[in-house]
């Protein structure tokens, strides 16, 4: 037989594209359009219903960026379509075909009741089926003309990304709005030809079935009358059925397909948008769910749930609908998609406590599973945090991008630091917007990595990022790839249906210990500062408020618990640590509104602590000590006497000088000395010093505190990037304009450092050392005014040390300083966050910090023979995508060097550094809410109990990474206590004895307890 491939595949494609796909609509009239364009932010469907609108023509343009433009579609269904399918088709004017960043809409009655969104691969609202001709359509259309950030690649800046910035030239030509009628027999055929093209196209050259199909569709193009293919459509069809009814091989994977629609909680849009977008895709889907009663959507987040609550009750009471009848799956468990390294430990926690109750509460759903596709990398906690939760397994699909190395495995175990394990799947399709082409199902079986040990995986199927989700030519899709020789055989169900089906068959399955670190995307441990020191600050706000609220309520009378604004106060954080807002890469909207929500937040955190603080009574200065160890340390009085006090952990004490006072500070010259440490400072602003009297040792192999500018443009994603050849060229920041003592008291000496340099930037540096205390601090105010550029802190220090640690949520992470491996070659830049900290047996140095969170450690040998590890910090970056300005401006960043330390003193200090202490009056001396004794068991949250009970709930970890026993002492009568999970629902009794409670711990264990108040 002649090879005759290429003549068939290519009348193929121009068949389908040239006469088939343009007779899906048999015919159309247009509607009546006119036009009212919103000012300012979007309004409510009442402001939009009482506008005056004018008369709008098709080919029109419309839309000035991030603007609001109702239109009002009138017109009556022709006598001639009674009997077809009839619908409006709407184009806005698309660009391209991704519907989650440019115009998109959503349709309305009159009445306001939203039907259906459209968008560039959703261009459809149902009218009726049958029509019986003569109905009246009147419809209100809120159309959004949000800007294309993406265009060109993300090749150059763009001002579109703030509507400060965005200018007012409409974006959008109008192209079409139509009453028109469906040929459903043309519609089917367009998708049995998709189906079968895009499978023939992926079969090997020498596999049958790929020539098999080809002669199928050569012979059913020949019944294709050019100049009738309606008429034609239904004798075409039959010809492919054959074709289309070979089932799959007894052997084929299993696809679990799973609806989807990521909406990037912001992104390339702000919040604002989000609101609509979540209405826009949930119209859509509860409108897809009438039409396939097999579909079933999986959909996380319960902040975006909250939001068409509070703004779409219509849309809201659809989804409860859905729900119940089993084709909306709630999932994920967490308030928002967060980012996975960043957020603290407490803050993750709080994910799955907010989301988890919100879905119980409203659904009567507890969700099973973890859904994170995309965010940048998951901390090695998430396994121990996750179970915790009430959770059984872990999705994601992001580490697929790595830039290096290919992850092993698509459905492992997952270890994490603690030993806890979680059933985890990565969908080998690669894509969790997969829409069921042919290159995908042949690119699922490519890639699973299970072959032989497991038969299925995971799809999510559906338009995303910017929302849009599944479509009906999606779902006719996966009804043709149910059973089909060829394919793998697609299921539409839950994903606990898959993921309980996927463990039944590979209870075995391999292990995975660790962070699932993400080679690319190392640059969101770092962009866009401001962001992220909220994030750190409101973290610790919040701890502190927590805490001083519930020692009022336990010891002022009167005093209310906030239960309502903690709530508030929280989930606004939460929302924040989405992981396109925390990790910087969003467009300047988002990231100016995120940082004036953190000041609001910080505001009424501080109110909160104030009032706490106020209702334990006035009069007496006292020092108050949110972290969770006791303190000696240098404050101020209201007067700005230095005094050295002690406090304890959880408490306060008088502002009075500790009995036993600490050897002064002095400073000569650009040398300062507390007995502790001696710190030299060069000419060159850097340290050339750094002296140990504990250990009688110099700690420094080179210029410490050496500020390191680099150049830094990333192949590609410019605010998510670093890319390894950013080290290869830098300048030193060795020219001070000015080195000045500061401060020269027994208590406390200092040093300012002034470096002007690059574009007009300025660092300004304050170099202290306090009595009592070996930590080096470096108050760091830069004025930054860089393009593509990477500010570096680096400490080289004279310690061989094997790997590092890296202080991560519930403790830390060891990674070798080494490259032995591409996968430790392909960590050049890692997160932590409070410390990090090198050593070798007998002797330690940490590098802390208030509000960064990336750093790199390496390792070199020196010409004496001896080890240099260097820690450096990440101070500050300047991407000019999607934010133009990012972290232009002002930052303000304190960072220690802490010599001779243990893991131990890493994490007490980690705690300092980040919860300053707190002069205020005060009356009487209230007992700390809770104390513990026991190496490693530190307290990370206090608090009272979420149901309002007035029970005092308590959430403990071990911090070294070894086992740990202590005693937890309460300040307050205990009547009972009992261990629960993170949602404070009781697991077992807890070991009390009067007023005590005895913990062991398992390295880096979380412990809740919940405590009642005799």
């Amino acid at each position: 037989m002649h090879d005759e491939r290429r003549r068939i595949e290519e009348r193929v494609e121009r068949l389908h594209n040239q006469r088939i796909k343009p007779a899906v609509y048999a015919a159309a009239v247009p509607f009546e359009v006119s036009a009212w364009q919103a000012p300012g932010e979007p309004v409510p469907f009442e402001e939009a219903a009482a506008a005056a609108y004018e008369p709008f023509a098709m080919d029109t343009p419309w839309g000035p960026p991030w603007g609001t433009t109702w239109f009002r579609m009138r017109g009556e269904v022709p006598a001639a379509f009674a009997g077809r399918r009839v619908e409006a088709v709407i184009d806005l004017g698309f660009v391209g075909d991704w519907p989650g960043n440019q115009a998109e809409a959503l349709v309305h009655l009159a009445d306001g009741t939203p039907l259906k969104a459209v968008n560039p691969l959703n261009q459809y609202v149902r009218i009726a089926n049958p029509a019986t001709g003569g109905e009246v359509i009147d419809y209100l259309v809120e159309a959004a003309s949000n800007p294309d950030i993406l265009a060109n690649d993300f090749a150059a800046p763009t001002p579109l990304g703030d509507v400060l910035t965005a200018g007012d030239k409409p974006l959008y030509n109008f192209k079409r709005a139509d009453i028109a009628v469906l040929d459903e027999e043309v519609w089917h055929l367009d998708l049995d030809v998709q189906v079968l093209k895009e499978l023939m196209l992926e079969l090997g050259e020498h596999d049958p079935r790929r020539h098999e199909i080809a002669h199928a569709l050569d012979h059913a193009m020949d019944l294709l009358d050019l100049d009738d293919v309606s008429g034609s459509a239904a004798a075409v069809r039959e010809a492919l059925k054959p074709a289309l009814s070979k089932p799959a091989h007894a052997s084929a994977h299993r696809i679990s397909g799973v609806g989807h629609a990521h909406i990037d909680s912001a992104w390339l849009w702000p919040i604002r948008e989000t609101k609509r977008k979540t209405s826009r895709t949930f119209s859509n889907v509860t409108s897809l769910a009438e039409e396939y009663e097999e579909f079933v959507f999986a959909c996380s987040q319960a902040q975006q749930y909250e939001w068409v609550r509070d703004n779409y009750p219509q849309v809201w009471a659809r989804i409860q609908e859905s729900v119940k009848k089993g084709q909306w799956a709630p999932v994920g468990g967490m308030w928002v998609e967060s980012d996975g390294n960043l957020p603290g430990g407490e803050a993750v926690a709080r994910q799955f406590v907010h989301g988890k109750r919100f879905f119980m509460e409203h659904f009567g759903v507890e969700t099973k599973g973890v859904w994170l596709p995309d965010s940048f990398g998951y901390n090695a906690a998430y396994p121990q945090i996750a179970k915790l939760a009430g959770n059984e397994w872990f999705l994601t699909q992001k580490i697929s991008w790595n830039q290096t190395n290919k992850f092993p495995h698509h459905t492992f175990w997952w270890e994490g630091i603690d030993g806890t394990r979680i059933f985890t799947h990565f969908p080998p399709v690669d894509t969790y917007n997969a829409r069921f082409s042919g290159e995908e199902m042949s690119r699922a079986v490519r890639n699973y990595a299970e072959k032989g040990g497991a038969t299925r995986s995971l799809a999510p199927f559906g338009w995303g990022d910017g929302g849009g989700g599944p479509t009906r030519e999606i779902m006719e899709r996966a009804r043709r790839l149910k059973d089909l020789e060829g394919s793998p055989r697609v299921e539409v169900e839950h994903p606990d249906a898959f993921f309980a089906k996927a463990r039944a068959e590979y209870e075995d399955a391999p292990v995975w210990v660790g962070e699932l670190y993400l080679e690319l995307h190392r640059a969101t441990y770092t962009s866009q500062a401001r962001t992220k020191q909220g994030n750190r600050r409101s973290e610790h706000k919040l701890r502190e408020a927590e805490l001083w609220a519930t020692t009022a309520a336990l010891h002022a009378p009167g005093y209310a618990y906030p239960h309502e604004k903690l709530d508030r106060l929280w989930k606004t954080v939460l929302l924040h640590q989405f992981h396109d807002i925390l990790p910087g890469s969003s467009i300047a909207w988002v990231h100016r509104e995120a940082e004036a929500e953190y000041a609001r937040v910080a505001a009424e955190l501080e109110a909160l602590t104030a009032e706490a603080v106020t209702a334990l009574g006035g009069g007496t200065a006292r020092v108050f000590n949110t972290s969770p160890y006791g303190r000696a340390e240098v404050v101020r009085d209201a007067a700005g006497t230095l005094v050295y006090v002690e406090v304890p952990a959880g408490g306060s004490a008088p502002l009075t000088a500790a009995a036993e006072a600490p050897r002064p500070v002095t400073v000569d010259g650009r040398v300062l000395d507390n007995g502790l440490v001696r710190v030299e400072i060069a000419e060159d602003g850097t340290l050339s010093s750094v002296y140990d009297h504990r250990a009688h040792r110099e700690v420094l192999a080179g210029q410490g505190n050496l500020l390191r500018l680099h150049t830094d443009l990333p192949n590609y994603w410019d605010a998510w990037d670093v890319d390894k050849h950013y080290k290869n060229r830098y300048t030193d920041l060795l020219d001070p304009s000015e080195i000045t003592v500061v401060d020269a008291d027994p208590l406390l000496g200092s040093i300012r450092i002034t470096r002007p340099f690059g574009n007009g930037s300025t660092i300004t540096q304050t170099v202290t050392v306090r009595a009592g205390s070996p930590r080096i601090d470096f108050e760091t105010d830069i004025d930054w005014h860089e393009a593509e550029k990477f500010l570096k802190a680096g400490f080289p220090v004279d310690i061989r040390a094997a790997h590092s640690s890296a202080e991560i949520q519930f403790g830390h992470v060891q990674r070798p300083t080494h490259t032995n491996t591409s996968w430790e070659a392909a960590r050049f830049e890692v997160s932590g966050h409070r410390w990090v900290h090198v050593a070798e047996p007998g002797y330690g140095v940490a590098v802390l910090n208030d509000s960064t969170y990336g750093h790199d450690v390496s390792r070199t040998v020196r010409e004496d023979g001896g080890t240099t590890t260097t820690v450096r910090l990440s101070l500050v970056r300047a991407p000019r995508v999607p934010d133009p300005g990012a972290d232009q401006g002002r930052h303000r960043i304190t960072y220690s060097l802490l010599p001779g330390a243990t893991i131990g003193d890493a994490v007490a200090e980690g705690y300092a550094l980040n919860l300053p202490l707190r002069v205020a009056d005060a009356a009487g001396e209230p007992r700390p809410v809770v104390s513990v004794d026991g190496e490693g068991v530190t307290v990370e949250a206090v608090k009272l109990a979420d149901d309002a009970s007035g029970d005092v709930v308590v959430r403990l970890y071990e911090s070294r990474g070894g086992r740990a026993e202590g005693v937890l002492r309460t300040g307050f009568p205990l009547a009972g206590a009992q261990v629960t999970d993170l949602l404070e629902r009781p697991l077992e009794d807890a070991d009390v004895d009067g007023d005590t409670v005895s913990v062991a711990l398992r390295p880096f264990q979380i412990l809740t307890l919940r405590l009642r108040r005799s």
